[in-house]
């Protein structure tokens, strides 16, 4: 059975349907990535579901006892709490009960026998079973619990934390509840690929049932077990992952096309044959005369899909073959090295993705690089004839009381792209605003279409140099795969920040990633080829430390056998002497290696059936038990680890 179902669902805000007869359902244990446009209603239909508004018509239902929690895309907290208290906040019903219970409890013991007494008596009962199944007994225990792990320090003020920091905070506050159904709204914003690796090992391993929006592909294809994607009104469901779902929505849209054309071509005729003179209208058929008007109504209702964004960047004349030269180059901000002693040169065409933690300093790195900040050390070249068009993530070159059409072209009518003048109504047209929103001012807009007008106001500027500060943050999918497209195609400079790895992995040539310490490092390629170049690097560092432990530790030996007695060393050349170890732990040793490998292949096994996601549409008992099953394995791995190291120890 079902947790969760919507059958007929209909919800509009004024002429828009966002919910179209829309019929959607959640099993136990899935991992449900929503997806479809911005301002498609994604947003609405989570919060139906996590029953904070309803739908203006439709069928909803949900298993008795069903427990759901939300995570907004921006969670709220009081700055002066501490983290333990903003967490425990997600239990306040629970200890609310627990409050009455003692209320009841000390009114009991100073009310004598009686009806009231016996009415006392009810309620402290009623209460008691209410805590047991809320398990609120020991709550402060859950919340210390979560906080451990999910790496939260309990006693830190929220207000002094980072914005991923306080995305953990949100999900800590979500899932000491222990929720049948987790919904989560965008929750890779503000993490840093850390974070968002952090964040899909703990959703692939969740037992609750996960229902999310996202636009970061790979999150889709590392999480999900079922693509819904809201299309003009309709919830349609695809099995699988993201990239599961690319391959059959190209096949759906390609089987649309051509039945829409069939039919099109069909009502054609039909309307040639209703036209004809009075000889054949006498001779029509009813039946055939209802199904044209059966026809026509269905083509006025057909909603088509959506325009895409046409993107259009505006070339400015070449920039010179050197765009800037940085040499030795150092940031301090009081005791904190920034940037290190760093060296590069950024080629014309050059199309370069900053990664590295929340602030590591890729926004500093970039303002030096424009010019716009001073090293401390160090020396900066800047080419010549360069026009630079920056997109800012915080979206500040946006006056929100500005109208849309001055803030694409202020003062004017037109825009010019490319040499070609365009009406700004057409040009906003191409970036799906509708000519009635024109007037409208930029705070009446949603996040993912103020990014799409900071795009149209970037592009109608003629530009040599590309400056995109996460320019994918709220955008959809589509206009993702677009602006990719266009980047890849730009003749100029693109220096880009983001935190999405498929969008780094399509556009960028080489990758400046940030090393620790201030240290910045250039890699050829993506997203995907730095993390295989870092990973070969980390590995190669560690052996040359290995070796050089070895070497001292040869020399040490040498040095230990040069100065101590003969009759003091023959313990060292007797092993079995020198051992601690019983023979029991001896051959306890001998076997953990063993099964150590054993429980990494079985919860490889286990991971591997968890993240395809088809054993919960099987089997959700089995699913379950597979989930259940993996976490225990972390607490064995653990437990066998710690006694492989102390019996070695001991042996050594």
């Amino acid at each position: 059975m079902s947790l969760y179902t919507i059958t007929g669902a209909q919800l509009a805000f004024g002429h828009v349907a966002l919910l179209d007869h829309a019929d959607f359902s959640l099993e136990a244990g899935e991992r449900v990535g929503l997806i479809g446009r911005n301002g498609a209603g994604k947003s609405s239909l989570l919060k139906i579901v996590a029953d904070l508004a309803r739908p203006d018509d439709g069928l909803v239902t949900r298993q008795q006892n069903l427990t759901t929690v939300y995570v907004p895309q921006e969670p709220e907290f009081d700055a002066d709490d501490t983290v333990f208290d903003a967490v425990a906040a997600g239990l306040t019903h629970a200890r609310a009960l627990l409050d009455e219970y003692d209320v009841v409890a000390n009114q009991l013991a100073d009310e004598p026998e009686g009806a009231q007494h016996d009415a006392l008596m009810a309620r402290m009962n009623t209460l008691q079973s209410s805590l047991d199944a809320a398990d609120a007994w020991n709550w402060s225990t859950r919340v210390a619990t979560t906080l451990q792990q999910i790496g939260l320090n309990g006693e830190a003020r929220v207000g002094s934390l980072s914005g991923g920091m306080q995305k953990r905070v949100a999900l800590a506050r979500a899932l000491v509840v222990q929720p049948d159904v987790l919904l989560l709204d965008e929750p890779t914003n503000h993490l840093d690929f850390d974070g968002i690796r952090w964040l899909e090992e703990l959703l692939v391993s969740l037992r609750a049932a996960l229902l999310f929006i996202t636009h970061d592909r790979a999150f889709l294809d590392r999480v999900a077990t079922r693509i819904v994607e809201l299309d003009r009104g309709r919830l349609l469901s695809y099995p699988g992952n993201f990239s599961a779902y690319q391959t059959r929505k190209a096949q759906q849209l390609e089987i649309e096309r051509v039945e829409n054309e069939k039919a099109d071509k069909l009502l054609a005729q039909e309307e040639v044959w209703i036209r004809k003179g009075v000889e054949a209208r006498r001779t029509r058929s009813v039946g055939r005369i209802a199904r044209l008007v059966e026809m026509r109504k269905q083509r006025a209702e057909r909603r088509n899909v959506q325009g895409n964004v046409k993107l259009d960047v505006g070339q400015g004349e070449k920039s010179g073959k050197i765009v800037v030269e940085l040499t030795d180059v150092t940031k301090r901000y009081g005791s904190r090295t920034v940037i290190d002693r760093f060296t590069a040169t950024v080629m014309r065409g050059d199309k370069i993705g900053f990664v590295g933690p929340n602030g590591a300093g890729k926004t500093t790195l970039l303002k030096i690089i424009l010019g716009e900040l001073k090293p401390d050390e160090g020396t900066v070249r800047v080419g010549t004839n360069l026009q630079v068009a920056y997109f800012d993530q915080m979206r500040a070159q946006l006056d929100l009381e500005k109208s849309l059409a001055d803030t694409i072209s202020p003062g004017s009518e037109w825009v010019e792209v490319n040499g070609q003048r365009k009406h700004v109504m057409s040009y906003l047209g191409d970036f799906l605003f509708a000519p009635e929103s024109a007037r409208s001012p930029v705070k009446s807009l949603s996040g993912g279409e103020r990014n799409r007008l900071l795009l149209a106001r970037l592009f109608a500027r003629p530009a040599n140099v590309l400056v995109l500060d996460e320019p994918t943050n709220d955008l959809d999918i589509p206009t993702l795969e677009l602006l990719e497209e266009l980047l890849t195609d730009y003749d100029g400079t693109v220096l880009l920040v983001s935190h999405d790895r498929a969008f780094l992995d399509n556009v960028a040539t080489s990758v400046i990633a940030s090393e620790g310490g201030g240290k910045w490092r250039e890699y050829v390629g993506g997203f995907t080829d730095w993390q295989v170049q870092s990973e070969r690097s980390q590995e190669l560092a560690q052996e040359a430390q290995k070796d050089a432990a070895k070497d001292a530790a040869r020399e040490a030996t040498k040095d230990a056998t040069k100065d101590t007695p003969a009759k003091d060393t023959s313990s060292a050349r007797n092993p079995q002497r020198a051992a601690k170890l019983s023979f029991k732990e001896q051959r306890e040793l001998e076997a953990l290696p063993g099964k150590i490998a054993a429980l990494e292949a079985e919860q490889k096994a286990i991971g591997a059936q968890l993240e395809e996601g088809s054993i919960f549409a099987k089997d959700p008992q089995e699913g379950a038990r597979l989930s259940e099953r993996y976490a225990a394995i972390d607490e064995e791995l653990l437990l066998a680890l710690e006694r492989w190291d102390e019996l070695e120890n001991r042996r050594k």
